[in-house]
């Protein structure tokens, strides 16, 4: 079955730098999509980071774009998310995330991990 699973997150106080991983099993990793959320207290989800299968391209939001990069080791089945000059407003559980490529396109989520920015 599907599994993934985040680790990486923690404390970190304003301007700082984490960098959270994400390693997926039961699929063929280098075939899917993976992608990154947030979700801070009383906010919806809110897509971070996202990579295609073969790591070529990537995208993000205006409020993590230059801050954040998304990354991935097909060899590993790990993604990965380097988030530096971190922000209070940054604070929020992180969720590792993929669409199956074929119908009917089922969705999955890590357990997330908990990102703290404070001083």
């Amino acid at each position: 079955q599907v599994q993934l699973v985040e680790s990486g997150g923690g404390l970190v106080q304003p301007g700082g730098s984490l960098r959270l991983s994400c390693a997926a099993s039961g699929f063929t990793f280098s075939r899917y999509m993976m992608s990154w959320y947030r979700q801070a207290p009383g906010k919806e989800r809110e897509l971070v980071a996202i990579i295609t299968g073969p790591g070529s391209s990537t995208n993000y939001p205006d409020s993590v774009k230059g801050r954040f990069t998304i990354s991935r080791n097909n060899a590993k089945n790990t993604v990965y998310l380097q988030m530096n000059s971190l922000k209070p407003e940054d604070t929020a559980v992180y969720l590792c995330n993929t669409v199956s490529p074929d119908p009917p396109f089922e969705v999955y989520w890590g357990q997330g991990t908990q990102v703290t920015v404070s001083s």
